[in-house]
C-alpha cells in the first residue's frame, strides 16, 4: 500500500486541525461569553444583583445574542418585554424612550437587571428567592402566585416541584445551574467592586 506525499500531508493536516480545534473553539466561546462582562458588572453593582446571576439569565435567554427576538415580543440579551423596559425607563427618568432601544446591550442589561432585582426583592420572605424570581421572570407573577401554595409558599424546593410548566421549571433550574458556574468567575470581581 503506497501513500502519496499529498495524502500524507492531508492526513497530518487533518489530525492537526482536530487537535487544535477544541482549544481554539473553547477560546472563541470564552471570548464571546465575556464580551458583556463589564456591562454586567456595572449593572450588578447598580441594582445589587450578583453579576453571575445576570450572566446566567443572559445565557439562558439569548446565548449572548444582543439582537435576539423572542416569540412574545421580548427582545435583546435579557429578552425584555415592552412593559418591563418602560418600567425601567420610567424609573430612570428616560424621556422619549422606545422599546427598540432595548436592543442596545447596555440598556438591555441595565433594564433586565433592574427588573430582576425587583423580582428578587418581591420574594424576600422565602427561604431562597431565586427560583421564585426566575419563574416570575419566565412565566409571570400570576403563575408564581398560583404555584406558591402550602409548603411552596416559603420553601423553594417545594415551589420548584409545584411549577406546572415543565419549560419554566427547566428554565429556573438551568439558570441556577449556570449561576453556580459563573459565580466562580465573578467572585474576585465582586469582592473588589464592593
Amino acid at each position: 500500500m503506497k501513500i502519496t506525499v499529498t495524502k500524507f500531508v492531508a492526513a497530518v493536516l487533518f489530525v492537526l486541525i482536530l487537535v487544535l480545534a477544541q482549544p481554539i473553539s473553547r477560546w472563541w466561546i470564552g471570548r464571546f461569553e465575556h464580551r458583556f462582562d463589564p456591562l454586567i458588572l456595572e449593572a450588578g453593582r447598580r441594582y445589587q444583583v450578583h453579576p453571575a446571576l445576570i450572566k446566567a439569565v443572559i445565557w439562558q435567554e439569548s446565548r449572548f445574542q444582543s439582537g435576539a427576538l423572542g416569540t412574545k415580543q421580548e427582545i435583546g440579551l435579557m429578552q425584555l418585554r415592552e412593559d418591563a423596559a418602560f418600567e425601567w425607563a420610567e424609573a430612570e427618568h428616560l424621556d422619549d424612550f422606545i422599546h427598540a432601544e432595548i436592543l442596545d446591550p447596555w440598556k438591555n442589561i441595565q433594564a433586565g437587571t433592574f427588573y430582576l432585582s425587583k423580582l428578587l426583592k418581591r420574594y424576600r420572605t422565602v427561604d431562597n428567592p431565586l427560583p421564585y424570581a426566575l419563574a416570575d421572570y419566565n412565566a409571570g407573577r400570576t403563575y408564581v402566585l398560583r404555584w406558591s401554595k402550602g409548603a411552596a409558599s416559603t420553601n423553594a424546593i417545594a415551589f420548584l416541584n409545584q411549577i406546572e410548566f415543565p419549560m419554566t421549571r427547566r428554565y429556573a433550574i438551568a439558570v441556577m445551574d449556570r449561576y453556580a458556574i459563573y459565580r466562580e468567575q465573578f467572585n474576585g470581581a465582586t469582592n473588589r467592586g464592593r
